[in-house]
């Protein structure tokens, strides 16, 4: 078995006791009872009792004009971060959550006309990936996109859905900065900023 390939265990090796939802708002709750494979044994584990949030899969977008040297990234108030040191006013990717059984490639672009103003043409995925597996089904596609950014940032969002969204353009040359100045605090924008950092360096390079 190569691990680099696949996942020691499978589905088959998890036994579902009993689940149940337990809160059904924005987002969902569920109660899970299950038994789970052990490590270079048969047997398994005693009863084990976690809340599991249900989300949508949910998809996301690094928008980057070579022609500006510029990228862009939104702000907006996170209810997530409302306690964080600093600000609840988070610098993000552009993103939602996907509708029924819409796809990753269909939601970035709705998202992103909704949010910037941009119309997408070619999508570049980059990883899929759970942002907290721990405690929550939510699956994150991550995209980047070449696009022609307008001049100027400005407010964007749907205010009937509470959105109230603040687009910056931001110079190639700040990459660096926001890497390493703390004032990024969520994964995907980290990852898609480091994928950015690591074309334009293999662009030069070429």
């Amino acid at each position: 078995m190569n691990i680099i390939k696949q996942a020691t265990y499978h589905s088959e090796d998890v036994q579902i006791v009993d689940r149940a939802f337990v809160f059904q708002g924005f987002v969902q709750v569920e109660k899970v009872n299950l038994r789970h494979r052990l490590f270079n044994q048969t047997e398994y584990t005693a009863v084990i009792s976690r809340e599991l949030i249900q989300r949508p899969e949910a998809a996301g977008v690094l928008i980057y004009d070579d022609a500006q040297k510029k990228f862009a990234l939104i702000e907006q108030f996170r209810i997530g971060a409302m306690d964080d040191q600093d600000s609840a006013w988070q610098l993000e990717i552009i993103a939602g959550v996907l509708d029924g059984d819409e796809s990753p490639e269909s939601c970035i672009r709705r998202e992103a006309l909704e949010e910037s103003g941009c119309k997408i043409e070619h999508l570049q995925h980059l990883f899929s990936f759970y942002p907290s597996a721990g405690a929550c089904a939510e699956l994150f596609h991550l995209y980047s996109a070449a696009a022609d950014l307008p001049e100027q940032g400005g407010v964007f969002g749907m205010p009937d859905e509470g959105e109230n969204i603040l687009l910056h353009l931001i110079d190639y040359a700040q990459i660096d900065t926001l890497l390493s100045n703390g004032r990024l605090r969520n994964a995907p924008v980290i990852m898609a900023l480091q994928w950015l950092q690591q074309q334009i360096k293999t662009t030069r390079n070429v």
